[in-house]
């Protein structure tokens, strides 16, 4: 083969990162790379300010009307530059919305995580209806799912991102969704090998470990795996996580060790499908080698085919040629090439096709809030209610949205009474709340997760933890969590609630939904996804 063909092929390992947002400079920058080095794919970000590592940075993100029609103009120009068609790939674990504003969004896959088993055909729909939205901009690869098991309370970057802690159930929910992803045509990647589970350092930012045997993670952390693995899943994303127990006690990120991609991952569990690389911008791995391209060398050499997030094609197409061997490139040429083949994309010349269904999506989402809303704490709280309206002791007090919110408005078909609400230290004050609401007897109160990280007590003023445990210890409240459910333990008091219903997301259909189960006394079938201790 010409040294010309090889290098051609080593081009198609490249999948640098590219911005809605970028400028047209950014922009023609990624076009020469597309047109001199033959790159494999691209992987899109909303903007520079939220990608990957930068996302914690405070650097304005800057929000347009237009992202959409903006992504499917680059995605068109980017394909025209291209002489082998591009692999368009995006991380939309909960649509497209988890990168583009004003597309569809579903729910996170923790709240998937709450349906009752017999649900799996809705995870099916979601995986289903993300891929007809990913199509319809012109993207053939979803980076999702999760198939890590959350069976870490403290873990800062997986969490809501996870459908739970039971193998079995994240298992067969992350193939649900894959099925339904391929049916639309899509791509799926289960990640982050060998499972970033039971973890608390952000991989974004510093290098976690697992302290796992192998026996330990062929029991629990790659269950999930292995069925993917049964079942032909596209692609497996290897994350940054060191576990020294598989790399003679060194803490080596798994994307750069052949013990964990060669050995385990190929060897013993059989995989022969397309391995990519988590982003290798992220601080855990980026800051390793001074010379630019020996961290791309690195991650291939270890047996990554796809590199994702490479800041350096140019020098990391010269390394991976100086250094690997033709049959080695054959083979990852090979595997990304079947990938490209079962994407359609390698004989067709327009590569969107359909249009975003808001109105599926909502019926979707609605069908979803009916099956995993779950009660905690329920004393059916209707009578209750019923009785404080009746002699002027009912109150409803919204956390961290105004008054307007879907949830009031469906109670007060029956249920009017006094409204309160804090929204943020800037225009509320919540001891003056809790003043107003001594008179009161039943509070109905709806808390608005302000952020779906726990960073900061998921970003929960202390004064509104303090009034919270105020009300639960001195009124009868009934309360409504809008959010991620690891939210629960740090409000104290909170096991003295009346009543204690997870909602898990703020969409309109699950505050729709809330309001018509309390209303109609509807047992919820949810099930909290991860054990949690109420405080």
């Amino acid at each position: 083969m010409t040294a010309q063909a090889l290098r051609q092929k080593v081009g198609q390992f490249f999948f640098p990162a590219v911005f809605i947002n970028d400028t047209e400079e950014n922009i023609q920058e990624t076009e020469r790379l597309i047109k001199e080095h033959n790159i494999g794919g691209l992987t899109f970000f909303h903007s520079r300010a939220s990608a990957a590592t930068n996302y914690e940075s405070k650097k304005k993100v800057v929000f347009n009307d237009d992202s959409y029609q903006k992504i499917k103009d680059l995605i068109v120009r980017y394909q025209k530059a291209a002489s082998t068609p591009l692999l368009i790939s995006i991380d939309a674990e909960w649509g497209l919305a988890m990168r583009i504003e004003k597309t569809p969004q579903y729910p996170y896959a923790i709240t998937l995580g709450a349906l009752p088993s017999t649900k799996s055909d809705l995870v099916f729909e979601v995986g289903k209806q993300i891929g007809l939205d990913l199509k319809a901009a012109g993207i053939q690869y979803n980076l999702s799912p999760l198939a890590d098991i959350n069976n870490n309370p403290n873990n800062p970057v997986i969490g809501y991102r996870s459908f739970g802690e039971n193998k079995e159930k994240v298992a067969n929910f992350a193939l649900e969704y894959l099925k339904g992803m391929s049916e639309a045509g899509v791509l799926g990647c289960l990640k982050h090998f060998p499972g970033h589970g039971n973890t608390n350092v952000d991989s974004h930012l510093g290098l976690p470990v697992l302290n796992e045997t192998l026996e330990e993670l062929m029991e629990n952390e790659l269950y999930p795996f292995i069925k993917g693995i049964e079942n032909n899943v596209d692609s497996i994303m290897i994350g940054h996580l060191a576990v020294p127990s598989l790399n003679d006690g060194k803490d080596t990120s798994a994307t750069l060790s052949k013990a964990v991609i060669q050995d385990l991952l190929r060897d013993k569990l059989g995989y022969d499908g397309l391995v990519i690389s988590d982003a290798l911008n992220m601080h855990s791995v980026s800051k390793l080698y001074e010379t630019k391209g020996h961290l791309e060398w690195e991650a291939f050499n270890a047996g990554n085919d796809v590199l994702c997030f490479a800041e350096n094609v140019k020098e990391g197409i010269e390394e991976i040629l100086k250094n690997a061997s033709p049959e080695r490139i054959e083979e990852s040429f090979n595997r990304i090439m079947k990938a490209k083949e079962k994407a359609g994309i390698l004989s067709a010349n327009n590569f969107t096709s359909g249009e975003l269904n808001f109105k599926k999506t909502s019926e979707l989402n609605l069908q979803i809030a009916e099956n995993a809303i779950t009660k905690i704490i329920d004393n059916s709280n209707l009578e209750l209610a019923i009785e404080a309206q009746k002699n002027n002791k009912l109150a409803k007090l919204s956390l961290y949205k105004n008054t307007d919110n879907t949830f009031f408005s469906t109670l007060n078909s029956k249920l009017t009474s006094p409204e309160f609400a804090f929204e943020n230290p800037e225009v509320s004050n919540i001891s003056l709340i809790s003043k107003e609401l001594e008179n009161f007897e039943t509070i109905i109160i709806s808390l608005f997760v302000p952020k779906a990280k726990p960073m900061n007590n998921f970003e929960i003023d202390d004064q509104v933890l303090d009034s919270l445990s105020n009300l639960l210890q001195t009124k009868k409240c009934i309360v409504y969590v809008f959010g991620n459910p690891y939210v629960l333990p740090i409000i104290p008091n909170l096991k003295r609630a009346f009543g204690l219903i997870q909602v898990y997301q703020d969409f309109e259909e699950f505050q729709k939904t809330a309001g018509i189960q309390f209303l109609e006394n509807i047992p919820g079938n949810g099930i909290l996804p991860v054990n949690i201790d109420i405080q």
